[in-house]
């Protein structure tokens, strides 16, 4: 019984800080853009300036942020989830081989965001759906993210660097 009151402890503690009871629902705003929009977050993600600020300063603060959220950078991946656009995060996760994510992807009808987080994670059958399938700038993106996603696991897996 000495657990139940340690539980109980805690519990309170956490309803004291304000933490939510229960899965934190969240609404999502759409990410449904042009082609153009696209080939310039994948500018963006590949690191080219001019392409992230004209994200950041045209409305389109989302795709700026998931840049950074690529690179690992946690706040951008809070920002994400604070506001509004859990699906982006979930996609950035699943192709960083959280399983979690990606079925929530499956689960919440993203399909084409699990094909291309799949793709990112190293899926063969997954790229090849979206080169015959989807438009260039689908795949332009995909690739563009791939690149990075690869390159950091390649700084990460090193063993000549010191970390």
């Amino acid at each position: 019984m000495p657990f139940k009151f340690i539980k109980k402890i805690f519990r309170s503690e956490a309803e004291a800080m304000g933490a939510p009871k229960g899965p934190l629902k969240v609404g999502m705003k759409s990410i449904d853009y042009p082609p153009k929009i696209l080939i310039a977050w994948a500018k963006a993600v590949e690191g080219n300036q001019e392409f992230l600020d004209f994200l950041k300063y045209n409305g389109f603060e989302e795709l700026h942020t998931a840049c950074a959220a690529i690179k690992l950078n946690d706040k951008a991946r809070i920002w994400l989830m604070e506001n509004g656009y859990p699906h982006l995060l979930a996609f950035i996760q699943a192709a960083e081989s959280n399983k979690k994510a990606l079925c929530w992807l499956e689960n919440n009808g993203f399909e084409l965001l699990s094909k291309m987080a799949r793709a990112i994670d190293a899926e063969r059958e997954a790229l090849d759906w979206l080169q015959n399938t989807q438009p260039v700038d689908i795949v332009v993106l995909t690739l563009a993210i791939k690149k990075i996603k690869d390159d950091i696991e390649d700084y990460n897996n090193d063993v000549h660097v010191y970390k």
